[in-house]
């Protein structure tokens, strides 16, 4: 039997299953906004001065107190090497070992997710994400994306072009994996096309072939890199312009720029330009690995120019504008590690910073200071659940 269906029958079954997809779509928009799980538990077996500890964290914003030589920094480098499988502060991993120990062990809680470092000493490290063991420590990167802030910070203005690249290469690897693969692969290459210059100067012959094939190879990371380094400065840079304004709190005209040999020439090109100069240098002298920020402060170089309160307040800018673009491209705040930041700004800045990160976010924040009154009373301005760690 035939049934006929007004226009009424039809549009409203359509409209109600839209409406509740929408609605299913919202939530779950709201769910991604604070997916970041928080960090409830660090074990710390024989890292740096702890033979044996347990933290738990209870509240969202954690103060550790005590004196120094105590172990604040440490906690905090362990928190981040949860986050990215290597120190903030060590490039090698026997200087984390607690002294006349063979290894260390770290494990973290972040919410239902168990992360666990074991180094066995001589190079022998394991990571495991809820106890399956990762191929690859990158596979990691980003999935507790985190923002570290720490005195000796200063360096990535003062210093030279490697902090700098390293600020941005620390970005892009917690935002785009293929980002971090690809720089891996471009510093291998590297690696060999160094080697191989050495090679020609110590036989006194030069295999052009061999080297065409690692210029090739160096030339797809090269300029993947270089586009996303662009891309990302574009959007880094209005925003360390909008936080230096409001943390310095006057109209100096501060300017960036990302500086790359590829800006003006394709990367083919350049390697037969500097092709000479590497064979004499016995090293690259062109690619990504040479790429800067410069900084200006009302027209002159910044480094040269500027005082110690104008250097923190950029530095907290490039902080906060990493903050800022990990917490868009996430969908949820990075965890915040601040060390020391009590005695790099005045109290009001400080205030100022403090409310920002804790109150205008919902990122968990670990903050470190010698003085636990200072750390209180600024948390009670903050009005916000605190937990203070005593060591």
């Amino acid at each position: 039997m035939r049934r006929d269906f007004t226009i009424q029958q039809i549009i409203i079954p359509i409209r109600f299953t839209f409406c509740f997809c929408l609605f299913t779509f919202a939530l779950n928009l709201k769910y991604l906004a604070i997916s970041m799980p928080q960090l409830t538990k660090i074990i710390l077996t024989q890292f740096k001065n702890y033979s044996f500890s347990s933290f738990q964290f209870t509240e969202r914003i954690t103060g550790i107190c005590g004196l120094n030589g105590k172990g604040k920094t440490n906690l905090l480098d362990a928190i981040h090497y949860l986050c990215f499988t290597k120190s903030y502060f060590s490039k090698s991993d026997s200087l984390n070992i607690q002294f006349d120990m063979d290894g260390f062990r770290l494990e973290g809680y972040f919410g239902t997710d168990k992360i666990t470092c074991i180094n066995r000493g001589a190079n022998k490290k394991e990571l495991f994400f809820n106890d399956v063991e990762y191929e690859k420590f990158s596979q990691h990167i980003g999935k507790f994306p985190c923002v570290m802030v720490a005195p000796d910070d200063i360096e990535l203005i003062t210093g030279g072009s490697e902090d700098r690249r390293k600020f941005i290469d620390t970005v892009l690897s917690q935002m785009n994996a293929d980002y971090l693969q690809q720089l891996i692969q471009y510093n291998k290459v590297l690696q060999q096309r160094n080697s191989l210059l050495k090679r020609f100067a110590e036989q006194g012959k030069t295999d052009w072939a061999l080297l065409d094939v690692l210029n090739d190879q160096l030339i797809q990371p090269g300029e993947y890199i270089y586009q996303k380094r662009k891309e990302l400065t574009a959007q880094l840079i209005p925003l360390v312009q909008k936080f230096y304004h409001q943390i310095a709190d006057n109209d100096e005209t501060i300017t960036l720029n990302y500086e790359s040999q590829l800006n003006n020439t394709n990367f083919n090109d350049l390697l037969n330009q500097y092709k000479d100069k590497d064979l004499y240098l016995q090293r690259s002298n062109a690619g990504t690995h040479k790429d800067d920020i410069s900084i200006e402060l009302n027209g002159h170089v910044f480094k040269t120019s500027s005082s110690q309160g104008q250097r923190k307040s950029l530095l907290f800018a490039l902080k906060l504008a990493e903050f800022e673009l990990l917490k868009a491209t996430k969908g949820y705040a990075p965890l915040l590690l601040l060390d020391d930041v009590f005695e790099k700004l005045d109290d009001k800045r400080m205030l100022n910073l403090l409310h920002w990160v804790c109150n205008e976010n919902d990122g968990q924040v670990f903050i470190t200071d010698t003085h636990r009154e200072r750390l209180e009373l600024a948390f009670v301005d903050l009005d916000s659940p605190y937990q203070i760690i005593a060591l």
